[in-house]
């Protein structure tokens, strides 16, 4: 609540949030064709109708929801983009990024993952599309700077790359949970381990006590 701003919009404010948590859990859920006005006030524990006091179709609920994740997500990419960080660098901070998005929005995340392919043949939702480019943009241009810059192999396909590092990683709004056992940062750097370095022991060097081993 600001300091100007009364008790009552505040509340109310404070409630229109609270129902679209409700609604974004129960998109996730149900799938959002499955998901009625009704369901989504039996959650909230209210009358249908009641719920039309704050908005005025399950659409708007949806497309305010998919607005706030995506929204956010730019703020944190846009300073991520702008920091004048070198390509590894940003890697890791757009991944880092993303997965304190997933646990800001665990919900809207899966609902973008499961609904984005219908929803952007529908006018109303054409703002997925754009976010989508803006996405795939951001990562290749990373990805080709750090080939060109040699902070990434030479041979590295920087789509297939892209594709992996994108799948990999927004599909953790699929198990997930806020409040488990590691924060999104310490995921980050437990998947930026294996994405960067990979899960083998490195060979050590060769020595010359090798050489000598009756195994060779």
């Amino acid at each position: 609540m600001t300091a100007t701003e009364p008790p009552a919009a505040a509340a109310a404010r404070d409630r229109r949030a609270e129902l679209l948590g409700t609604a974004a859990e129960v998109f996730a859920e149900q799938g959002y064709n499955a998901t009625t006005v009704r369901k989504i006030a039996d959650h909230a524990g209210m009358l249908a109708g009641s719920l039309y006091y704050h908005f005025d179709s399950k659409e708007s609920m949806l497309e305010e929801i998919l607005r706030t994740f995506l929204d956010e997500l730019w703020d944190g990419y846009d300073a991520v983009l702008g920091a004048g960080l070198g390509p590894r660098e940003t890697l890791q901070a757009l991944v880092t990024e993303s997965f304190r998005e997933i646990d800001r929005h665990r919900a809207a995340v899966a609902i973008y993952q499961k609904e984005s392919k219908q929803l952007v043949a529908q006018e109303r939702f054409a703002f997925l599309a754009e976010s989508q480019r803006r996405f795939e943009k951001a990562w290749l241009s990373t990805l080709e700077r750090g080939v060109a810059e040699r902070a990434f192999r030479a041979d590295l396909d920087v789509r297939l790359t892209y594709r992996f590092v994108r799948d990999t990683v927004w599909v953790a709004a699929s198990w997930y949970r806020p409040g488990g056992q590691h924060s999104p940062d310490e995921i980050a750097r437990q998947y930026l381990s294996m994405v960067l370095d990979g899960i083998a022991v490195r060979e050590q060097p060769f020595s010359v006590r090798d050489a000598n081993s009756p195994f060779m």
